[in-house]
């Protein structure tokens, strides 16, 4: 990894911040960093409340989609909840369908078929809209390309509504409403939501002004903490306080599905980590695996018990996802090494047999692996299909863009993407998009960069130290873990592998002579000789809290070791 120290902030602004908040100068330091100059930018990031919320009538449009819904309300039209299969999309859907049906009663959801259907709307779906008398339909994440579904859906009488966040093409589509924060003319205050995020906007607008019920609307927000964690959107602005506000309900009183997947941690307070690595992977895999309607149907049961089955199911489609993201994973890397790619810009590679709903994981494994560019192509529907993932400062949007005569459609954010082509065009698509890369990323970004906020000294870090270092949380792209540097660190003689093959180091460091504190290391096992033998080291780490036993003490969490 190359480490790269973050600029230090002015000394005046640190001094001014320290003393205006009344907390020690490596805090202000950290908050300076992070561009909080002010008490007030300091009470927002710390104590973020419902009120610092925008209102959502200044996202376009929004005025429109409200007035549309009150039409369809006053003349009991069928209203259809549309969203993609994966975690933004399906909490988008639980979270529409559950407000409206607390009071409106024609309302139903639709997840198209991963397999059958593909990405975003579906003429499959307007069919069925059309065919169940369905005059209205609410798209969830997803729709905001989509000119020529909501054209076909215009020529059967049904309108639409499209809260999406990805980036718009050069067209808007004709439907009654467009929200999306990310268009050219909206004036949105904040313009990274997640689709589920705009759907919370929408709920929040016509609560305002329809007032159908005296409706809690926070009670939503455990479903908004899902998506915003799962689909990696900024965790600052308004991102922050769903986030923060989010979580709160996430602890005290989640809904049945979501409860239900968090059972088996059996941990006392769920944290962003946890909505990671254990209830979105598994609500992903419902689509992945069968059908997007699983998941749907765990996040709008009532009953526990009955959510408690369905996040049984659920978990054996995500076992069943484990082993697939493993065995493909590993053809993928035997089929690199095996037609000689591994010094190339780009991993681009292809079976036709590979499970569509593991590509993205694969694609992300193999990103890990050689860091650069990433293509994992299946075939579907007579067609390749491929999901596409970056590394950081590199836009896979835009190398694909400028191989757009190759491909027949894609879609995505910067880091992640996805696209389909027709398979005469696979070895031209893949030589031209070695071609593009190669041309135009940086080097320098083909080699993990790891961002350190601070040096530290171990004697400086404290059980108040860590309190507010974890009240920095909540974490995530644009307010990531505080990272910090130490050098001259010995391990105290407890230095070992630990964990399947020895994969993890666990070691106890002291600097200078100061108290020791406990550390490990994920994935970094074979760094062991480098620690042992009273041999000195730098290491980057964070600062997080081990509980073990009931009781609790400080650990670095070691990032790399030089």
């Amino acid at each position: 990894m190359r480490w790269i120290l973050k600029p230090k902030p002015e000394t005046s602004q640190v001094q001014r911040l320290a003393s205006e908040l009344g907390v020690d100068a490596r805090v202000a330091y950290l908050l300076v960093q992070r561009g909080i100059l002010t008490y007030e930018q300091a009470r927002l990031f710390f104590r973020p409340e419902w009120s610092d919320l925008h209102d959502p009538f200044l996202m376009k449009d929004m005025d429109l989609a409200v007035s549309r819904i009150e039409k369809a309300v006053r003349n009991k039209e069928k209203i259809l909840i549309y969203g993609d299969y994966d975690v933004d999309g399906t909490t988008s859907v639980a979270l529409v369908y559950n407000y409206f049906k607390e009071w409106y009663p024609e309302v139903t959801t639709y997840i198209p078929d991963r397999y059958l259907e593909g990405y975003g709307i579906s003429f499959q779906g307007i069919d069925y809209a059309s065919d169940n008398d369905i005059s209205l339909v609410i798209a969830l994440d997803c729709g905001i390309k989509a000119l020529d579904k909501v054209r076909y859906a215009a020529e059967k009488g049904i309108d639409f509504i499209i809260c999406d966040h990805h980036t718009p093409g050069e067209s808007i589509p004709d439907a009654v409403a467009v929200l999306d924060p990310k268009r050219s003319d909206c004036s949105y205050p904040y313009k990274e939501l997640c689709g589920c995020g705009i759907g919370f906007k929408l709920i929040q607008a016509v609560q305002e002004q329809l007032e159908p019920e005296d409706m809690d609307l926070g009670s939503f927000l455990d479903l908004v903490a899902v998506a915003i964690a799962a689909d990696i959107v900024p965790m600052t602005g308004e991102n922050r306080v769903l986030m923060t506000l989010g979580m709160r309900i996430l602890n005290s009183n989640p809904r049945p599905g979501i409860k239900a997947l968090t059972e088996q941690s059996k941990k006392s307070e769920i944290g962003v980590s946890d909505v990671v690595f254990i209830v979105a992977p598994r609500i992903n895999a419902a689509g992945r695996m069968h059908h997007g309607n699983y998941a749907v149907s765990l996040l709008t049961e009532c009953s526990i018990q009955r959510a408690r089955e369905y996040a049984a199911e659920i978990e054996a489609f995500n076992q069943e996802r484990k082993g697939l993201d493993r065995q493909i994973t590993e053809e993928a890397l035997a089929q690199i090494t095996d037609l000689g790619e591994e010094e190339r810009y780009t991993s681009v590679v292809y079976k036709d047999s590979w499970h569509k709903g593991v590509i993205g994981i694969v694609a992300s494994r193999l990103t890990e692996t050689f860091y650069r560019p990433t293509l994992v192509f299946t075939k579907s529907n007579g067609k390749l299909a491929a999901s596409a993932r970056s590394v950081k400062g590199f836009d896979v949007y835009q190398a694909l863009s400028a191989c757009a005569d190759t491909i027949e459609q894609f879609g995505g954010h910067k880091y992640a993407a996805g696209l389909t082509l027709k398979e005469d065009q696979y070895e031209k698509f893949k030589a031209q998009f070695e071609q593009v890369v190669a041309a135009s990323i940086d080097p320098q970004l083909l080699t993990p960069e790891i961002a350190i906020d601070a040096p530290i000294k171990l004697k400086t870090i404290s059980p108040k130290f860590l309190r507010i270092i974890k009240q920095f949380g909540p974490f995530g792209p644009g307010n990531m873990t505080p990272l910090f540097m130490a050098e001259n660190l010995r391990d105290v003689g407890f230095a070992k592998q630990v964990g399947e093959g020895g994969k993890h180091l666990r070691l106890s460091v002291s600097q200078e002579g100061s108290l020791p504190i406990g550390a490990i290391g994920f994935n970094l096992g074979d760094k062991l000789p480098m620690v042992t033998g009273n041999q000195s080291f730098s290491a980057v780490f964070s600062v997080e809290e081990n509980v073990w036993n009931g009781k609790s003490s400080i650990q670095l969490k070691i990032r790399d070791i030089r």
